[in-house]
């Protein structure tokens, strides 16, 4: 078993593709998304006031004050295609009673509201009844790179467990290496047990390579224990080891397992809250959602690189982790195609 897992790692470290997306794709996609999401607010609302109606250029001088605004004059066709199009949050319409235009789904629109109203009222004399104070302060953990960094491990973990294991082994079963593995002293169970051991051993680059660029470039910290972190990645590596068995284990062209990955993997990089949260899905949609070993695993990773959560308040998820793990290394083993 030894040999063939060292076997298994000459092949993954000859490959300079299977390197780069491996370590350098999941690097990449985090500095991009983490400068494009970077703490920043929401800058500057851009704000239309219809042309035309009398006070038009008074109205956007009083937005132009306020510093998350930016207003500008526009005639009735420009301002609908510029709505429409979402080139601006809001679009005002002068007159005695003031039209605010807007999608109510969009979250700068419903800001752009609120500011506008407020800057207009205070110009018609509003005062507010209670004295307030802003005190703001950024909370740690609070930034979409702290969430993103352990969904970009989650998913990287499922992308290196499915695609290595299962190219590996149908690529074998084309060039009928498998066949004559099947008439040496070798047991099937150490075969398929070499995958999951060798990228067991990768898996200690692959979390210090994402990890520590996070920490390095954005300070995304660790709060809970790195044994448990570390423990939580190694199950996660063995859970989708074992699915890629599985899915590879009956496909005899790199086309058939290509598709059949694809079926696997595509699902979870949706539902699972890689990139956003899940609670943004339907309620009747959320059970099926945890269910899956993905949403599961990036669940806990972030309770515990973001909560600081010990390893004993996740048994939920981690029991969902190791049982689709333990189920498909099992069936695997049961219906595996060695012809």
């Amino acid at each position: 078993m030894f040999q063939l897992a060292l076997a298994r790692m000459r092949e993954f470290y000859r490959e300079p593709e299977a390197v780069f997306w491996v370590f350098g794709f999941p690097i990449v996609l985090a500095f991009a998304l983490g400068l494009a999401f970077r703490n920043a607010g929401p800058g500057e609302l851009q704000v239309g006031v219809a042309a035309g109606a009398a006070g038009d250029r008074a109205l956007v001088a009083s937005l132009d004050s306020s510093p998350r605004l930016a207003a500008s004059v526009l005639d009735t066709g420009e301002a609908r295609r510029r709505l429409r199009t979402g080139r601006i949050a809001l679009l005002v319409v002068p007159g005695d009673s003031l039209i605010y235009r807007y999608d109510s789904t969009r979250t700068e629109s419903r800001l752009a509201r609120l500011e506008v109203d407020d800057i207009v009222q205070r110009a018609r004399g509003r005062r507010d009844p209670a004295v307030v104070r802003d005190d703001r302060v950024a909370a740690a953990g609070s930034r979409y790179i702290d969430f993103l960094i352990p969904g970009l491990l989650g998913m990287n973990l499922l992308g290196s467990g499915i695609w290595g294991v299962g190219f590996s082994v149908v690529q074998a079963r084309q060039k009928k290496l498998l066949k004559r593995f099947m008439a040496t002293p070798m047991r099937r169970s150490h075969y398929l047990l070499s995958f999951i051991l060798s990228r067991l051993v990768f898996l200690i680059l692959e979390v210090a390579a994402l990890v520590g660029f996070g920490w390095l470039m954005f300070d995304v910290g660790v709060r809970g224990s790195w044994l448990t972190l570390a423990g939580i990645t190694l199950l996660g590596a063995f859970a989708f080891a074992g699915l890629g068995l599985l899915v590879a284990s009956r496909a005899r062209t790199i086309e058939g397992v290509s598709g059949l990955m694809n079926l696997v993997m595509l699902p979870m990089w949706i539902l699972s809250g890689t990139f956003f949260s899940y609670a943004r899905f339907p309620d009747a949609m959320i059970p099926f959602v945890k269910a899956l070993p993905l949403t599961a695993l990036n669940d806990a990773l972030r309770a515990v690189m973001i909560d600081g959560t010990g390893v004993a308040a996740l048994g939920v998820p981690l029991a969902i982790v190791a049982g689709w793990g333990a189920l498909s290394f099992v069936i695997a083993l049961q219906i595996f195609r060695w012809r």
